[in-house]
């Protein structure tokens, strides 16, 4: 009876060979490139399927970024899928929300918000400062500043706009891909240090360079080495046509440096190019940006107030607020603003060791204290120029946290606080859809926080072109 099941087994067992070439792409696309160089060891058969970029590779860009991006349209459809790929899954860290760290040293521009936001385009990334507005409303300003993209030869390619003036489109892409912005944007490195952290520096190594091929003049980037190293990818010039073997591509070079200096048409290229660089030179130096990603930007279960909230704050101005759970168990909300404030680092706007909600049903005394506060939100006409009605009932409270001001805490001569101790108490009022406010008895008003992002995009959008 064993040997008949064996036999069996034997019989109706099916290799991975046995499956048609699409059934194989699929289940490759679901491991990862050392897991495919791994399985390309095991026969010579797989090599070419594993090496094969427009079908397994382009499967792997699509199935984990397809949803998201018109892979297709990365590098002008140039850039094969496997150097996609690794460039692709370095930029998926940067999606979502990052804050400004550190000290601005870029005098002579506009001082920028310190949120920032990172989302998918059509075939590139790019990078929005987030403020809130100041019209007295729930709305949100957006301005891009930041685009990262892949270069038809697989370099990736980085711009940063100063002062927020251009909307990332299609037409900008193309606009910075041909340097008819170079005046206008700074060339960028961002550099990762793990997945939390990122730098924003200027990258000087990189110029624009006219090239006058046979097949006609092209506007691209050519990223100098300051090692002499001249291998494929880092001597990085855009060309049309095939590319050549590197001597080739070498004495190509040495061959328009010599025509630019002995030919009219190369004199005045040439002349331009100097004059380009002058004006780079002469511009003041962008200085490095830090930023950290703020990794838990949402409510979960185990944690429902973590996470960026917006509200309408005492002085009628939406302000923006995170709230973190640490180490110990406790909650602390700060404000997410200028880092140029004094203690907007390090202290909260309010602070509680004891994560324990008082569930209904509440005290006479609870409910009067909730009733005895009034919410701060936009005025009614702003309400009425939205479709909303000019009046809005308060929200059903589910459960109640105990809350410490911190300024009368950590700082109490800034604060004033008085000598009792009930003054610096407060309260977390969290309502049924999800969302709370919070307040304290020494005043009579509510702020109520609303999410600022919802499904990974953000709620109450207004664009613009200067923050």
């Amino acid at each position: 009876m064993t040997n008949l099941n064996d036999s069996n087994l034997k019989t109706n067992s099916i290799s991975f060979s046995d499956f048609p070439e699409d059934v194989q792409l699929c289940i490759l696309s679901f491991l990862t490139p050392s897991e495919i160089a791994t399985f390309a060891c095991t026969s010579k058969r797989f090599v070419s399927l594993c090496r094969s970029d427009n079908k397994l590779w382009f499967s792997l860009c699509d199935r984990r970024w397809g949803s998201k991006t018109q892979i297709k349209k990365w590098g002008n459809g140039k850039v094969t899928f496997k150097q996609l790929y690794k460039t692709l899954i370095e930029y998926e860290d940067l999606i979502g929300f990052w804050r400004r760290s550190g000290h601005d040293n870029n005098a002579g521009f506009s001082r920028p918000p310190p949120l920032v936001f990172f989302e998918w385009g059509p075939s590139f990334v790019n990078g929005s400062r987030v403020s809130p507005s100041k019209t007295g409303t729930y709305r949100v300003l957006k301005a891009p500043f930041l685009w990262l993209s892949i270069m038809p030869s697989g370099s990736p390619v980085s711009f940063l706009d100063p002062e927020c003036k251009f909307e990332l489109s299609s037409d900008f892409v193309k606009s910075a891909e041909l340097g008819l912005l170079e005046n206008e944007l700074v060339p960028v490195n961002v550099s990762f240090m793990g997945k939390i952290y990122m730098v924003v520096e200027e990258n000087l190594s990189f110029v624009y360079s006219n090239l006058n091929s046979p097949e006609g003049r092209k506007i691209g980037f050519r990223r100098n080495s300051s090692l002499g190293n001249l291998k494929g990818e880092d001597y990085g010039v855009v060309e049309s046509g095939s590319s050549g073997s590197l001597p080739d591509r070498f004495t190509s070079e040495i061959y328009q440096y010599f025509a630019n200096r002995t030919s009219p048409v190369g004199e005045r290229a040439l002349r331009r190019q100097r004059r380009r660089e002058k004006e780079r030179q002469g511009r003041r130096k962008w200085e490095p940006e830090h930023f950290v990603k703020i990794v838990n930007c949402s409510p979960s279960p185990s944690k429902p107030l973590q996470g960026l909230w917006k509200g309408i704050c005492d002085d009628m101005n939406l302000d923006f607020y995170l709230v973190a759970y640490d180490d110990i168990g406790g909650i602390a909300c700060r404000r997410v603003g200028d880092s140029f404030q004094p203690f907007s680092n390090y202290s909260p706007v309010f602070w509680t060791p004891n994560t324990t909600f008082i569930e209904p049903p509440f005290s006479s005394e609870e409910e009067y204290l909730y009733d005895s506060h009034i919410h701060l939100r936009p005025v009614a006409a702003a309400l009425s120029i939205q479709g909303q009605p000019p009046w809005i009932e308060n929200e059903v409270v589910s459960r109640i946290l105990y809350i410490n001001s911190s300024y009368d805490l950590v700082i109490p001569d800034l604060a004033g606080a008085s000598a009792n101790p009930q003054r610096v108490e407060g309260r977390i009022w969290q309502y049924k859809n999800g969302t709370f406010g919070f307040g304290f008895l020494r005043n009579n008003y509510i702020i109520d926080l609303k999410h600022i992002a919802q499904d990974g995009c953000i709620l109450d959008t207004m664009k613009t072109c200067s923050v």
